[in-house]
């Protein structure tokens, strides 16, 4: 009951509202004949102002019998149309009447919890001709500014659903250039980690004989020198051209250099087939650690002392985990955008402090029982507030132009989000550097 008077009396502030530009007297009663709510104009008709008329019933303000006026009350609530009628109302505590032409229509039908509204216009006969063309001219501006508001709202929510339409496009596009790109890159990384693992496994492979020979053919020329120890003039003086002492000590260094050499080449091209990862398009159980170490592997150029910066030291911070069920390639390139991202900030700092001391950080824990935790920070000069809410979406960048396309930690997001049902967040303070804090599941269910 309590929220049925609510909803009748926000429909009278409502018709209150909407009357209350209008000349001609307007009441707004129910199927009953109660009078709910009353415009100003009303009040030259019956002397009675709303506050005075509201919850009177119709047929106690008019001359005609209460069964004539409530007949017309209920024919009114019938109709969405005008009825005409005619009602004469007291004037002069009952003393004179005025008739008045009536126009009702229902405004709402009856419930099982309420009755019918029914809005009621008022005509002075005597005014009425003079006053009907303005009412409705009246109406009509009001009903054509009621279609206009509704226009501008229904062009709004197209618009906005327009708006989500293209982002969700542009999104899409971002992934397919990206997964093109990256798969373009791996097999690229593949066919040369192939390429390159063929020579270097001669090389290597031929490294130990060729010393053990060497060892050998050294350890002759020791034999002669210890039973022949007076040496003919000819061979004296090659010996002392070619620095034998030298050169015996040296080979074996040199052999031993290309030995370790070729086993850093031969980590390189391990560290790109597994980064790469082509042939694992599904779900499969991968050490995180092998993933975060080849990757600062490939990227251990950049990482390096250089004659403009100093090295940038790499601390880790490994936990106990066990093997999660991820796309290992996939993961690799949210590994390298962070790492990649984060050596820039660096080098920036760098280049503004010659005395920094850049590092980065890379930390795993278990979160619970049932997910990890991937820690990458930098200790850079951090991300202002501004431009944190906006980091992740797509063609987003604060590099120069040619230098970043926005996509990295765009597509990096979707990948821990949508493909690993993870959480990707990043902390940065000002003055103390920026964390990126990648959540994913052990298992994927």
């Amino acid at each position: 009951m309590e929220m049925l008077r609510e909803k009748t009396s926000i429909i009278s502030e409502q018709f209150v509202e909407f009357a209350r530009i209008l000349p001609e007297p307007m009441l707004l009663i129910n199927s009953e004949g109660e009078i709910l709510a009353s415009n100003k104009p009303v009040k030259k008709i019956v002397n009675l102002n709303s506050k005075e008329l509201q919850n009177k019933m119709l047929f106690d303000v008019v001359t005609e019998p209460s069964n004539k006026v409530i007949q017309y009350v209920q024919a009114c609530s019938r109709s969405r149309q005008m009825v005409l009628g005619c009602l004469s109302f007291y004037q002069d505590n009952g003393q004179t009447s005025i008739c008045c032409r009536c126009e009702g229509a229902l405004l709402q039908p009856s419930s099982q919890e309420e009755n019918a509204m029914i809005i009621l216009r008022l005509k002075n006969r005597s005014l009425a001709t003079n006053n009907f063309s303005l009412l409705n001219k009246k109406i009509d501006e009001s009903m054509a500014a009621i279609a206009l508001r509704k226009s501008e709202a229904l062009l709004r929510e197209k618009a906005q659903v327009l708006e989500q339409t293209l982002l969700e496009l542009r999104r899409t596009q971002s992934k397919l250039v990206h997964s093109e790109k990256m798969s373009a890159l791996g097999r690229m990384v593949a066919g040369i980690a192939h390429e390159i693992n063929n020579p270097v496994s001669f090389i290597y492979g031929n490294i130990v004989p060729a010393t053990l020979y060497a060892q050998d053919l050294i350890r002759i020329i020791e034999l002669y020198q210890k039973n022949y120890p007076e040496a003919v003039e000819e061979i004296e003086a090659e010996i002392e051209a070619v620095e034998l002492e030298f050169l015996k000590e040296d080979f074996i260094q040199l052999l031993d250099s290309m030995q370790n050499g070729a086993e850093r080449i031969k980590e390189i091209v391990l560290s790109l087939r597994n980064f790469s990862r082509l042939d694992e398009a599904e779900f499969k159980q991968v050490d995180i650690h092998q993933g975060i170490d080849n990757t600062l592997l490939i990227l251990h150029n950049r990482l390096k002392f250089k004659s403009n910066h100093s090295e940038i030291e790499v601390i880790k911070e490994y936990s106990s985990l066990p093997k999660i069920d991820c796309y290992a390639g996939q993961l690799n390139q949210v590994f390298m955008n962070i790492l990649a991202n984060a050596i820039d900030a660096l080098e920036d700092e760098v280049n503004k402090n010659q005395s920094f001391t850049p590092q980065i950080r890379v930390s795993t824990e278990l979160s619970g029982n049932s997910y990890i935790l991937i820690r990458i920070a930098d200790n850079g000069s951090g991300i202002p507030p501004e431009v944190q809410s906006k980091l992740f979406d797509p063609f987003f960048t604060t590099k120069q132009v040619g230098k970043g396309t926005g996509l990295g930690l765009s597509i990096s997001y979707q990948i821990i989000v949508d493909k690993h049902h993870g959480k990707l967040s990043c902390n940065s303070s000002p003055e103390e550097g920026t964390e990126f804090i990648i959540e994913i599941p052990i298992c994927q269910r």
